[in-house]
């Protein structure tokens, strides 16, 4: 688990994107696929990322400064936001202007939804990763909701659906699996 965590600032243009030292470790994925209950369960804490009701409201870079060794980085959500089309500009001019030439990004997680085939738009944000030249982990959420004997089969539909050639970690906020696996990789990343 991740010690000392605090939500530090959120930023909602690209000229407050924060210019600091400390790497960073990045969360991607659609509005409603669990980035904020991976935050709270990887750092111990049930509030510290607001758990939205509506789909789509974040539309802010989140700073999450773990320990004051790195942040937690956690972009807007896509896919299901009502943002207007101007808003949605805005969104993704802050999203590649944070992420183009950041050499302090260690790692990126993606998280997609372990119940359901990866949409349209996963399909882009994959390619897009691939793109970026940052390693990255492929992270199903919400595998408590199905049962243990499917994990591996919705493991593979995500895997087909993407064409993925990485591993996808399965995890769950509510029983932590996979927690310890995700850790690791984090703290690998920022130690190295």
């Amino acid at each position: 688990m991740l010690k000392n965590v605090k939500f530090e600032t959120s930023v909602f243009n690209t000229a407050n994107i924060l210019k600091t030292e400390l790497k960073q470790i990045v969360l991607v994925g659609k509005s409603n696929v669990g980035k904020s209950s991976f935050i709270n369960s990887m750092c111990g804490q049930k509030r510290l990322a607001k758990v939205g009701q509506t789909p789509g409201k974040t539309r802010s870079l989140n700073y999450y400064n773990v320990n004051n060794n790195f942040y937690l980085v956690d972009l807007p959500g896509y896919g299901y936001s009502k943002m207007s089309q101007k808003e949605k500009e805005n969104t993704n001019k802050l999203i590649n202007k944070y992420i183009n030439n950041n050499e302090k990004i260690k790692h990126i997680f993606f998280l997609v939804d372990i119940r359901h085939k990866p949409t349209e738009n996963d399909r882009i944000m994959y390619e897009w990763l691939l793109d970026q030249n940052i390693p990255f982990t492929i992270v199903a959420t919400k595998a408590d909701k199905i049962a243990k004997t499917k994990i591996d089969n919705h493991l593979l539909q995500i895997t087909k659906t993407l064409f993925a050639k990485e591993k996808i970690v399965a995890f769950s906020s509510e029983n932590k699996l996979n927690i310890d696996e995700i850790e690791n990789i984090i703290l690998n990343e920022i130690e190295a």
